[in-house]
């Protein structure tokens, strides 16, 4: 299969792996086969031990509009089996990100709408041109931004995600990072060498640590504060006995 005709590209680049959705003459709408290709990419990334981090980005002028219209044209005649099969491919996406031990960046360029905002806010980190548009406009037709409401619910306040849950309105990059929806902006003709920087700073650090520190923050998502101390202390012991731990205190030691 040719670029061209291949709806998820993949590259590694020493320790970046970068997931491309490649249906630009769509707006890198999901479908079922868009959908599997990142699920198999994320899957190759997380068994490579040179990859310390994920870029997810979007060819051509837009992250992702959401669903594809022939798959939305589906929904009405699907029976109950098929619409329960294609919620929970998306599902699967959403969870596979939060499971796989490096970090997932989103590099959103235009606009990241519906199921697309989803996957967006389902990565660890987002980062975005000043000129990204953000929205979740499912409730325009009719439908409900369900499975990432669990995910938008987590990254800011409940009056908020009303807010962009029921009135389906797009945001700037900017408002975005005033919520805390996403975490840096950058001006559009520095953005792929702001990422590039941005993604690279993951090689300076542990990628032990990093990994227990992603499983532990996710963890402990309601737990009771008693509980997340514990799991907390449990990773404490697990980081002790590292590798990356051992050799970074002996080096820290020695400069003293």
């Amino acid at each position: 299969m040719t670029d061209e005709n291949n709806p998820v590209l993949f590259e590694v680049n020493a320790s970046v792996a970068r997931i491309t959705l490649n249906r630009p003459e769509k707006k890198n709408a999901l479908n079922a086969d868009l959908i599997a290709g990142v699920k198999q990419r994320l899957d190759q990334s997380n068994d490579d031990t040179s990859v310390r981090v994920v870029v997810i980005s979007g060819a051509g002028d837009d992250f992702c509009s959401g669903a594809d219209l022939s798959a939305l044209q589906q929904i009405a005649s699907a029976s109950v089996e098929d619409n329960v099969a294609d919620a929970q491919a998306l599902l699967e996406l959403f969870l596979l990100i939060r499971e796989i031990q490096v970090p997932v960046i989103a590099a959103v360029r235009g606009r990241a709408l519906a199921g697309g905002c989803g996957l967006a806010t389902a990565c660890d980190l987002v980062l975005a041109t000043r000129s990204a548009r953000f929205g979740y406009p499912e409730v325009k037709i009719g439908f409900v931004p369900a499975m990432v409401m669990a995910i938008l619910r987590r990254n800011v306040s409940e009056k908020r995600a009303f807010e962009l849950l029921t009135l389906g309105a797009e945001m700037s990059a900017d408002e975005a990072e005033r919520i805390g929806l996403i975490n840096r902006v950058f001006a559009d003709e520095e953005f792929d060498r702001e990422v590039e920087s941005f993604a690279r700073r993951f090689e300076k650090v542990s990628r032990s640590a990093v990994r227990l520190s992603k499983k532990l923050l996710f963890q402990i998502d309601g737990m009771t504060f008693v509980d997340a101390l514990e799991a907390g202390g449990d990773v404490n012991v697990i980081a002790r006995m590292t590798d990356d731990c051992k050799e970074g205190v002996a080096r820290f030691l020695s400069r003293k």
